[in-house]
């Protein structure tokens, strides 16, 4: 239940709830709303080392040939736009590593990538009000740093 007042922001309405991913950094508590696209089921490989011309699309057609390839995202730096890391997403364990034995070390872009096992397993949870509330201040109070 979204509260209409709340312009873009999604402010819930009291009583309402929300599916969220909540994680921990820097000593802060924060909402990650984009990994609700990723099933919690599926196996993840971290990809680092990429190179600046790596896009979504570079990364996934560098893992679609493994039959359970199901995603590949591209983190960007905020501020610099420059590609830091990507995860790639398998929903058979086999393909997931085969593709973790093949790929590791080979050329995707004009650099070759480190593959590791993504470690932060993805729990979706529902906040109420309250805790909803509480994630806003503390956003407002720490957007100003850029990290």
């Amino acid at each position: 239940m979204i509260d209409k007042r709340g312009g873009a922001g999604g402010k819930l309405a009291k009583g309402g709830k929300r599916t969220t991913v909540l994680r921990k950094g820097a000593g802060t508590v924060y909402e990650d709303q984009t990994l609700l696209e990723w099933n919690p089921a599926w196996f993840r490989l971290f990809v680092g080392d990429l190179s600046n011309d790596v896009s979504d699309d570079v990364l996934a057609n560098a893992f679609n040939k493994y039959t359970s390839f199901t995603k590949a995202r591209v983190i960007r730096d905020r501020l610099s736009g420059k590609a830091k890391y990507g995860f790639v997403a398998f929903s058979d364990p086999e393909d997931f590593l085969k593709a973790w034995k093949e790929m590791d070390g080979k050329y995707v872009g004009n650099r070759p990538v480190k593959l590791r096992k993504a470690d932060n397993p993805i729990n979706p949870v529902e906040i109420g009000h309250r805790k909803a509330r509480q994630l806003e201040k503390e956003l407002k109070k720490n957007r100003k740093k850029p990290y």
